[in-house]
């Protein structure tokens, strides 16, 4: 196979399978930081994003933008709809807010959150409602502090893939420490996403050399003094760290990042 198959083949293969689709773009946005609804399109167009991700406050009444507002700047068909929990503080508040996204709009695939006070993945609380979401036969991305006891749990459930934290959210710290998160990519058989305090291209590269199936961003894009040209470096920087991974790259667990 000759070089440029070789890549091709590397950054354009499903990766993770969420009810009818599957994704092959490995950079993941979030969105709920933004109140305009054209920064969005470009957001997702830069990123080659294939999901639209959005969610509602039901313990604050806050929301995403308005979906119509939405749908008079973005195809929004084009996109797969995954709700998102990251306003939960609660395991109850967490399935409130699935509940109210799944009657409204009819989705089925959850970005799921549960936060403590310190906007940390409350684990137990996430392994909870992620059970319960399982029984609903829904596609479920559980987000967590990274420990191998419960990401072999969420496997066990039937989750899609895992979100792993690498640095407090908003953080921009990086990956501080790779190895737990190594730990969990090498050991469980469903597609890891390293997010949180990837505040850098070159965070994001490492995080696919340690062997992520794809990163999720949010605030470096949108406190990045030119938001788009973030988008575009992120997306190359993703693209770099999973060549370099198929490549053999041995960054080493030691070295902060």
């Amino acid at each position: 196979m000759s070089v440029d198959s070789m890549e091709v083949a590397g950054l354009r293969d499903a990766w993770v399978r969420l009810g009818d689709t599957e994704l092959t773009s490995r950079l993941l946005v979030g969105i709920e930081q933004y109140t305009s609804p054209s920064v969005i399109r470009q957001v997702l167009e830069a990123t080659g994003s294939q999901v639209f991700i959005t969610t509602v406050d039901p313990d604050n009444n806050r929301s995403s933008l308005l979906l119509s507002d939405l749908a008079d700047e973005i195809p929004i068909e084009k996109y797969l709809w995954i709700g998102t929990t990251s306003f939960a503080r609660s395991a109850e508040s967490a399935w409130k807010t699935v509940r109210i996204l799944h009657d409204a709009y009819g989705i089925t695939v959850f970005k799921l959150d549960v936060r403590g006070r310190t906007n940390e993945p409350d684990n137990r609380a996430t392994v909870e409602v992620a059970a319960q979401l399982r029984e609903q036969g829904w596609e479920v991305m559980p987000f967590i502090l990274p420990d191998l006891a419960v990401a072999k749990e969420l496997e066990a459930l039937g989750c899609a893939s895992l979100r792993v934290m690498s640095a407090p959210v908003a953080s921009g710290h990086g990956i501080p420490n790779p190895g737990p998160i190594r730990q969990i990519i090498d050991t469980v058989d469903i597609p890891v996403v390293v997010e949180g305090g990837l505040g850098s291209a070159r965070h994001a590269t490492l995080a696919m050399e340690l062997g992520a199936a794809a990163v999720l961003v949010n605030t470096a894009l949108v406190k990045a003094r030119e938001p788009m040209l973030m988008a575009r470096a992120m997306k190359h920087a993703v693209e770099a760290g999973r060549l370099s991974y198929l490549a053999g790259a041995m960054p080493g667990d030691e070295i902060p990042y």
